[in-house]
């Protein structure tokens, strides 16, 4: 089985295309958007189509509202389209309700319409057929640009792919470079392998770890995850965050990484603080000497050059979570130097969405990593190994000809 690209469609002059994007990105209070690597990410699929002379449709999903919310609108999303494509974008009233069919029946050759918040609807995420079915007369084509929601089984991702054959439905150029680095990659890397994992808990990424320890050659574990994995070997945390009913769990991993000879790193020093402020006094500690009363919120200056010199010869690095808690200065220290080391080095590096993602953005060097993915829980889930239904919904086979 395979995936069919965006490139291999047929497109003529006037074809309706309906592409999902993820368009899910952060506002601020005053409902204007602070990030917008997903809008920016889209443009190429967008492009492409635009080249061909397509009427385009874009539909996306923001945030979680139950029902219609005008907080949640799409109506900033296409004025920043606007802004980075240079032209109008039609922005419809509703998802499929009488605005957007009749915008819809209007739309001319070269022309873009967005409809409303998907999750307006509820058929969205219930995965409804019909709700599908009607999202689906908005193209002759459809194409899945939106990773970031490829792990969720909605109408848009899912149900919508059954009103289409194999050759009338494909992977945008977003989805496609996902696939091959975080899909691909993980099946046959450029060795030395190292996997970062970092975070709050064990528990978010217990089945990652599992599922990358046969396939890696180095483990390195960051954040406040790490706490359990010193717990485990009897050292005393302080009031750092551990999952007691984890480890077992930890012990269990660490003994697998011997096992199998992954060598298994763990932070060696900490910025501890007695509490989770801005203007708290911090100090450096190894982790032996973590004071009873205070936690470890960032990885320290001897870890930072530990988990350098481990990545010092690999070839391939995978990072999903941040070292410390990076959103305060004082704690970012840790994951910038070590995001600084990753984009400075010659390794294939790949960077997992959601916080991590941020991090490297916030060390000013997403420009230098290989690639960074726009889904933090859809990739999360591929590093698990499972199977995606959006990606599985695109799946052909391969002696299918159009």
């Amino acid at each position: 089985m395979r995936i069919r690209s965006i490139k291999e469609l047929q497109f003529n002059p006037g074809d309706s295309v309906f592409i999902r994007c993820d368009f899910n990105v952060p506002l601020d209070e005053y409902g204007n958007i602070t990030d917008d690597r997903r809008i920016r990410a889209a443009l190429q699929t967008i492009r492409y189509c635009l080249d061909h002379d397509c009427r385009i449709v874009l539909a996306s999903h923001l945030g979680r509202p139950k029902g219609y919310d005008e907080r949640y609108s799409l109506k900033p999303v296409a004025k920043r389209l606007h802004s980075l494509l240079k032209q109008d974008i039609i922005m419809a009233k509703d998802v499929v309700g009488e605005d957007a069919k009749a915008k819809f029946a209007k739309l001319q050759p070269g022309e873009i319409l967005l409809l409303e918040n998907l999750r307006f609807e509820p058929g969205e995420t219930k995965n409804d057929p019909e709700f599908a079915k009607k999202l689906s007369e908005f193209g002759d084509f459809y194409v899945n640009d939106a990773f970031g929601v490829s792990h969720r089984a909605h109408a848009s991702v899912e149900a919508i792919t059954r009103y289409y054959d194999s050759c009338h439905k494909a992977a945008g150029f977003l989805l496609l470079k996902e696939i091959k680095y975080l899909y691909k990659l993980l099946e046959n890397p450029v060795r030395p392998f190292a996997a970062i994992v970092g975070g709050s808990k064990v528990s978010s990424k217990l089945e990652a770890l599992i599922n990358l320890l046969p396939k890696v050659d180095k483990m390195i574990i960051g954040g406040a995850m790490a706490f359990t994995f010193l717990k485990a070997l009897g050292y005393e945390v302080g009031r750092s965050l551990v999952e007691e009913d984890l480890i077992d769990e930890a012990n269990n991993i660490m003994k697998r990484a011997k096992e199998l000879g992954v060598k298994f790193y763990l932070p060696v020093d900490f910025v501890v603080a007695p509490e989770l402020k801005e203007d708290t006094p911090v100090k450096y500690a190894p982790y032996q000497e973590i004071p009873k009363e205070w936690m470890g919120l960032d990885i320290g200056p001897a870890s930072t050059r530990l988990f350098t010199e481990a990545l010092n010869d690999v070839q391939t690095i995978i990072w999903n979570g941040p070292m410390g808690v990076f959103e305060m200065d004082k704690f970012a220290r840790g994951s910038i130097k070590l995001a600084h080391y990753v984009a400075q080095s010659y390794a294939t590096t790949i960077i997992g969405g959601g916080d991590t993602a941020s991090l490297i953005e916030k060390a000013g060097v997403s420009d230098e990593v290989t690639f960074i993915s726009t889904g933090g829980g859809a990739s999360l889930e591929l590093l698990e190994g499972k199977v995606l239904p959006g990606i599985k919904a695109l799946e052909v086979d391969d002696d299918t000809g159009c």
